[in-house]
């Protein structure tokens, strides 16, 4: 059994030689991990990294391998309770907008419980959709940095219950907290590397490609416990925001993958596993 999954993660490992790279091979081994399997090691990804991957891609692995092996799990109650007077818990309705894109940003959020977009819109008034956040998530963490205003507007998808964080207290517990940064730090990275395999995606992957990876990620392939097969709902026009096409080629591709037995919707949407094999193969 490990020979022969081992060997489909080399197959999409193959795909980093003609630049394709950290979408086809991220995603594979990330739903070979997620799917609860032991014979997919620490050691194989080593192994995969240094044989197969560019060297340019060696640090994504790097930072893979560091985050697989923590063993240390965010507190979200223990967090709050550090953060003390600095936070305000929100309740936001429906297609309420939490924060628009040229708000000051003097904020953190954190999702308790729901799911919130971010998107940005052009001078022309076309919107491109850059997440779907789920609870667990943070958003807006940019004002860290020194971003001054929002570059994007997040937007609640369900009724969510939001925690917001003041700038101050935030960076306050960052320094008091060695535990909690490390743990802030690895969400980061995990986050700049969901940036890093769309913009690649985007670049160069066909719009098929992009809905099928898009999909697969919105059913948590990949992500620790078994995967959901029932996605969230979320309408034709909302994917063609997030992977930069029309709604009729989603609507093509959709009645397409449905055909193939890959994904079955009648009200709700359901993913199958075996949509990988789009992602994976020309």
């Amino acid at each position: 059994m490990f020979v022969q999954h081992h060997e489909r993660a080399v197959e999409a490992a193959g795909s980093l030689r003609n630049g394709r790279v950290a979408v086809r091979f991220g995603i594979a081994l990330e739903y070979f991990q997620g799917a609860g399997k032991k014979w997919l090691t620490l050691e194989s990804l080593s192994s995969l990294c240094h044989h197969h991957a560019h060297p340019a891609q060696h640090s994504y692995w790097r930072v893979l391998s560091m985050a697989a092996k923590r063993t240390t799990r965010f507190n979200p109650k223990a967090f709050l309770d550090k953060v003390g007077n600095g936070k305000t818990t929100l309740t936001s309705a429906k297609n309420h907008t939490i924060f628009s894109q040229g708000d000051a940003a003097d904020a953190v959020f954190f999702i308790q419980a729901g799911q919130v977009k971010l998107s940005v819109v052009s001078q022309q008034g076309k919107e491109a959709v850059l997440a779907l956040l789920d609870s667990g998530a943070f958003f807006g963490e940019s004002c860290l940095a020194g971003q001054v205003v929002r570059m994007a507007t997040a937007t609640a998808l369900d009724e969510s219950t939001l925690v917001r964080i003041e700038k101050t207290a935030m960076i306050r517990v960052l320094h008091e907290d060695p535990k909690f940064s490390e743990l802030f730090m690895a969400y980061l990275l995990s986050h700049n590397m969901r940036i890093e395999e769309d913009l690649v995606d985007q670049l160069f992957n066909s719009s098929e490609k992009r809905l099928a990876r898009v999909l697969l990620l919105l059913a948590h392939f990949g992500k620790e416990g078994k995967p959901e097969s029932v996605v969230p709902k979320i309408s034709q026009e909302t994917l063609a925001e997030m992977i930069g096409t029309t709604r009729s080629r989603v609507s093509f591709f959709m009645n397409k993958f449905r055909k193939l037995g890959f994904i079955q919707y009648n009200g709700t949407l359901h993913v199958h596993s075996s949509l990988l094999n789009v992602v994976l193969h020309d």
